[in-house]
């Protein structure tokens, strides 16, 4: 098996690391002469640079030298201090504005071609017919298809200015020509908020995967139309999201808390505080809340949750998250690249801070990420090593810790076996959504007409599917083996089914089904219903 279990929580570890929370609403007072000032260690690095571009026996990229040299240096800072190049730098951008300008598909270079795995609900491309399976064969005269297909070249002609148009012609499985569609350019949301439905007649369930500039207003529309429905209690699942900005965070946690209720401390090296309260009425100031979160909850996540759990608001749920307090400010190089430089550290409001050590660098770091998984923790809460030192009292009397995590009012083990993570790996990775477009392709008119619903109620993932994964996977380049997880296999496959032809949100509610925390809170609801 190449792909191992010791290996999933470490990918799983760097993309959590990968998580940002940007103070972009931060207002510490170092000045622009004081952190450019010319200084001899400044020209030093400069001389450097011009000694080995000029004088050097061979030549050489000193952009891929400098590249090098700047992440070293942020290296040996800590580590979620970054450095994002030039050629990542949009990608970046996109992500955390939540949105860009496209015809809104998302696509597989499939073989040779441009294979749609699904028109964005609502997006240009939706609205001007485009489907799943189609394939994308020009755009505005431009072959779209051939060996040397390059994604970056796809991306360049399907995104452009906005309200600018792009003629498409596409080849769809029946029709004997060509279809020629032309597309307007939008801008197209990438989605923060995963999914949004009902699990009860009164508990809503909102997944938020990151936060981005777009996710309080994704979050708020999506909370509104379940209050709508009567939703009175509420589970907000924070599970491996990874962050993103402060101002998001503080919006969604708003929405939870009276007003005057301390949400944030931020606190810089020069001892500088900001101190960010809740301002308005929300929401759900009075409605029972659940919040979900685990090993890879980061950074605003773990704001969202400390500052919920230090003000007796809701109920934490599931394994103490990943333990990242640091505060990121993104700032440009001069050449279209930039770093994320940590700035300040964040605490709770009882005054928790939550990052993990990193004084002896970041191997140690994610290797003590890493022991998670051998010291009996994501088993047994009773595992979670905790300091008297760092004990702190909510308003209510509630213990809490700080040192490394929100650690969660009710503990919710995590199965560890090879099978569960195994699984919980792939049916999250493009490996089986692959396999499921090319089910698709042969499969796809089964589905015509057919709704959510009565996907759900009357679809079963057949033996021979099952069976066909399980020899796709032994053989494929993964080669793993997933012989004898039948039931947990057969809705994961079912899951990416739905995700494809209906959306992220489908995917979530047909995964979530039978899952361990969400019971836990149906549980703990029955035994209140009991009591009361």
């Amino acid at each position: 098996m190449s792909i191992h279990k010791k290996y999933i929580p470490l990918f799983l570890a760097i993309g959590v690391a990968g998580g940002v929370f940007l103070g972009s609403k931060l207002n510490f007072n170092d000045t622009t002469e004081k952190i450019f000032a010319t200084n001899s260690k400044k020209d030093k690095l400069n001389r450097l640079i011009d000694y080995i571009d000029y004088e050097y026996v061979d030549k050489v990229n000193t952009d891929s030298i400098v590249d090098v040299t700047v992440n070293g240096i942020l290296e040996n800072l800590d580590p979620h201090s970054v450095y994002i190049p030039v050629e990542d730098y949009e990608n970046n951008a996109d992500d955390m504005r939540g949105n860009f300008v496209g015809i809104g598909i998302s696509f597989y270079e499939y073989k040779d071609s441009i294979a749609v795995i699904r028109a964005i609900e609502g997006g240009p491309a939706a609205k001007a017919g485009i489907r799943g399976g189609d394939r994308i064969l020009y755009a505005d005269g431009i072959k779209m298809f051939g060996e040397e297909l390059e994604r970056d070249s796809i991306t360049k002609h399907l995104k452009g200015e906005i309200n600018s148009k792009v003629n498409l012609k596409v080849y769809r499985k029946g029709e004997e020509k060509l279809l020629d569609i032309k597309v307007k350019r939008k801008k197209v949301p990438l989605v923060s908020v995963d999914a949004s439905y009902k699990l009860t007649d009164e508990i809503g369930y909102i997944k938020v995967n990151r936060f981005s500039e777009t996710t309080y207003e994704e979050f708020s529309e999506a909370m509104e139309d379940l209050i709508d429905k009567g939703m009175t209690k509420l589970v907000l699942d924070l599970r491996n999201n990874p962050g993103g900005y402060i101002h998001s965070a503080e919006k969604i946690i708003d929405e939870f808390l009276e007003d005057d209720k301390l949400i944030l401390i931020t606190r810089n090296k020069s001892g500088e505080e900001n101190k960010t309260y809740a301002t308005r009425k929300g929401d759900f100031e009075k409605g029972k809340l659940y919040v979900l979160i685990n090993e890879n909850s980061a950074s605003a996540s773990e704001i969202v949750a400390g500052a919920l759990q230090d003000n007796d608001k809701g109920v934490i749920i599931g394994r103490r998250s990943f333990g990242k307090g640091l505060v990121q400010r993104e700032m440009a190089l001069g050449d279209g690249s930039a770093i994320r430089l940590t700035i300040a550290r964040y605490y709770t409001p009882t005054g928790r801070s939550i990052q993990r050590p990193y004084g002896n660098g970041i191997d140690a770091y994610y290797e003590d990420y890493q022991k998670r998984y051998t010291n009996g923790e994501l088993n047994s809460k009773e595992n979670i090593e905790v300091a008297d030192s760092l004990k702190f009292v909510t308003p209510k009397g509630k213990i809490v810790y700080g040192g490394g995590g929100i650690i969660p009012d009710v503990f919710v083990p995590k199965d560890t076996s090879v099978e569960n993570e195994t699984l919980e790996y792939v049916a999250r990775s493009g490996f089986m959504s692959y396999f499921i477009f090319e089910y698709l392709e042969e499969n796809r008119a089964q589905f015509k007409g057919m709704n959510f619903k009565q996907f759900t109620n009357n679809f079963q993932v057949s033996e021979e599917l099952e069976q066909r994964f399980i020899s796709y996977s032994r053989f494929n380049e993964a080669q793993i083996d997933l012989s004898g997880y039948e039931a947990t296999l057969k809705k994961a496959l079912k899951a990416n089914i739905a995700q494809q032809l209906f959306g992220p949100n489908a995917f979530e509610f047909t995964l979530n089904e039978g899952d361990a925390m969400l019971q836990k809170v149906l549980e703990m609801e029955m035994v209140s219903e009991i009591k009361n």
